[in-house]
């Protein structure tokens, strides 16, 4: 099996985009190839990472002509023998993750990294692996980038391959190979958007930082009878509700979204895309054949790919935001020519399937590898403790199956969690987790607090949840393939009060399809229960080790609920909600994770088949279920082990004993 170590780092989306849809089409091409995608800046530096990182996209927002003097400092410094600088503890993890993974071919996204790995093999006249650089800016391209050598160098276009020849990189290590996209942009029958006579014009305006005053300029725009215009607005709660009293008079012409990772299709359904000359927007919008007209330019590495944009005729760059009505009106003229030409250029410039092209030259890069018996030890095997008690043979007269850790309360930053669903999805599975639910937040819009949630921009919007669940249906497949883990579709509903017995937050777990946000509980319970999903009383007691928001209304009126609900959350984080269990309802524990740190707490343990029916059913019997502890390095030698519910009840009131002791390479 050939393994692959892709490096990324935070600072600009390119680079992060590059490394996942390389991930994607490699998983695609070959799926037996082992890969992994690691950001040593963020695991190295942890808050230092964080910083700095806030501080370069503060700069780049508010003080470009500061970071153009940075990129330009950065590209004409000179380098010492080893070139890497202060990034002594980069270097120490990168030989670290070399020595213990020992891939066959290591790629680069982010040019930080060939320098550190020239110094940790300068003393070997060869490398034990191959190394593969992707350069993600156009034109404009730092010398970082080819300062140490690499075996490839990837580049989006053939104009980037003229100016890395001219630096000095060899021509027979260049690859045009274009951009790593999403695969989606090369899935069978994906065409751009036609434009059909008299038919609607279809503008895809994505608003950044600095250009919120734009209400005059979509005005403008509208006054065409034909534009249909989709709006994106990111994070910014507040702007997406401005724009949408706005322009509510247009009557279906305008389109207000809020932030997306449906960002392909979207460019695929539009005939133009007006935003900033970001890296992978830029590059997205030419795989999707949707011509762009640039409206910001931040200094650096943006510059080339406006520059692109403008050398091939792929669209045009406005100078001041105000003349982009007026560009697009020239586009359209005279039976829309231009924009027929800057399509015509596309089709030619247009690389939809990057991604698995430079997949399959990793892969044969990989077979090219050298020999690491020279370099490392052998690999580092998890063997099980022989001193360790082991889980019992037989529980409750039923042979013992290997228990299947389960979670089954995930935020993605689909509401106020911290990692998308892909991420959470390479979190969890590398772990040994075998079953997760992800459940975003939806909240009551009929509720003071839940109006305000909406506009925090925290909880799932009602516009967003076909896109939500479509992804999740996407990375179900995923998760499934490369970890062989369960990934069920799941929401949190908000049903929140001015105080903490008058509200309560219910999970939906494995559900086929969205349900309304207004409905009464009992009436989003049946609807659950319709669609085989299950429904379960989130934090139903009081957080004592946790800070969060008690929501006590379904616990305060268990008489009418009990009957309805399927299970109860009998631990969340790291409080144990004891008179869940001394009531002896059916019970489950779960992180309710919105951040990484969150992994550190309780789990469900399960006995019984991998397959959503079964684990569900096991659910609704609550036989054969247990809770967990999980800690550094794994679970807790500390676990509650139970087959009944009123099991619990003579353990919640004593301290924890072992009586497992489950490791995470082998749970």
């Amino acid at each position: 099996m050939k393994k692959v170590l892709i490096l990324t780092a935070g600072f600009g989306e390119g680079h992060n985009a590059a490394a996942r849809n390389l991930r994607d089409a490699l998983e695609l091409v070959a799926p037996e190839t082992q890969v992994e995608v690691l950001d040593l800046f963020e695991s190295t530096y942890g808050r230092l990472n964080s910083i700095v990182k806030t501080a370069h996209l503060g700069m780049v927002r508010y003080a470009p002509t500061l970071w153009r003097g940075i990129y330009s400092l950065l590209d004409h410094a000179s380098v010492g023998d080893s070139g890497v600088g202060g990034l002594t503890r980069l270097r120490s993890a990168l030989d670290d993750v070399l020595r213990v993974t020992q891939p066959d071919c290591v790629v680069s996204t982010y040019p930080a990294y060939a320098p550190v790995i020239k110094e940790l093999f300068r003393d070997h006249s060869e490398k034990p692996f191959r190394f593969v650089t992707i350069v993600t800016d156009s034109i404009s391209v730092n010398a970082s980038w080819h300062r140490a050598p690499s075996d490839a160098f990837v580049v989006a276009n053939r104009p980037t391959a003229t100016v890395l020849h001219h630096a000095g990189v060899p021509a027979e290590r260049i690859y045009p190979l274009g951009f790593p996209v999403s695969p989606q942009f090369a899935a069978p029958g994906i065409q751009p958007c036609p434009l059909e006579d008299d038919g609607p014009i279809k503008l895809l305006y994505v608003i950044n930082h600095g250009k919120k005053k734009c209400g005059k300029v979509l005005d403008r725009l509208l006054e065409n009878e034909r534009v249909h215009l989709t709006i994106t607005t990111g994070r910014d709660a507040e702007l997406k509700a401005e724009l949408q009293d706005r322009f509510r008079k247009y009557d279906g012409r305008v389109q207000v979204l809020g932030w997306t990772n449906q960002m392909p299709a979207l460019i695929l359904s539009h005939h133009v895309l007006i935003g900033k000359a970001g890296g992978a927007v830029v590059q997205e919008a030419i795989a999707a054949r949707c011509p762009m007209v640039i409206n910001q330019i931040i200094p650096g590495q943006e510059t080339g790919n406006a520059q692109l944009i403008q050398q091939l005729g792929l669209g045009t760059v406005a100078d001041r935001n105000r003349e982009v009505p007026g560009l697009i009106e020239e586009a359209f003229a005279k039976d829309a020519r231009l924009w027929r030409e800057w399509r015509a250029n596309l089709m030619k410039a247009s690389h939809p399937d990057a991604a698995l092209r430079i997949a399959e030259l990793v892969l044969r890069q990989c077979e090219d590898s050298g020999d690491w018996s020279k370099f490392a030890p052998a690999p580092l095997k998890v063997l099980p403790d022989a001193s360790a008690p082991t889980a019992p043979a037989v529980v409750d007269g039923t042979a013992a199956r290997r228990a299947l850790l389960c979670d089954f309360h995930i935020h993605s930053n689909y509401s106020d969690g911290k990692l998308t669903v892909p991420e959470l999805v390479d979190f969890y599975g590398p772990r040994g987790f075998d079953c997760i639910c992800i459940t975003d937040h939806l909240a009551d819009p009929r509720r003071v607090i839940g109006k305000l949630s909406n506009l925090s921009n925290l909880v799932l919007a009602e516009s967003q949840l076909e896109e939500y669940f479509e992804v999740l249906d996407r990375e179900r497949r995923r998760a499934w393939r490369k970890y062989g883990m369960l990934l069920l579709s799941g929401i949190e509903f908000n049903k929140d009060g001015l105080t903490k017995k008058s509200s309560a937050h219910l999970l939906g777990i494995d559900m086929q399809m969205p349900i309304a946000s207004s409905l009464d509980l009992p009436e989003t319970i049946a609807q659950l229960h319709a669609q085989g999903a299950l429904a379960v009383a989130s934090h139903p007691h009081v957080f004592k080790s946790e800070w969060g928001k008690n929501t006590l209304y379904l616990w305060e009126n268990q008489d009418e609920f009990a009957p309805l609900l399927d299970a109860w959350e009998i631990a969340n984080r790291n409080d144990i909600f004891a008179p869940v269990g001394l009531k002896r309802l059916p019970f489950i524990a779960n992180s309710d994770f919105h951040k990484p740190k969150h992994i550190y707490s309780w789990k469900t343990l399960l006995q019984c088949d991998k397959q959503p029916d079964a684990i569900k059913d096991c659910i609704r019997r609550n036989e054969h279920v247990s809770i967990t502890l999980y800690r550094e390095g794994g679970l807790l030698p500390v676990t509650t082990r139970v087959a009944r519910p009123q099991e619990l009840v003579e353990k919640v009131a004593r301290p924890l004993h072992a009586v497992a002791m489950l490791q995470a390479a082998n749970v």
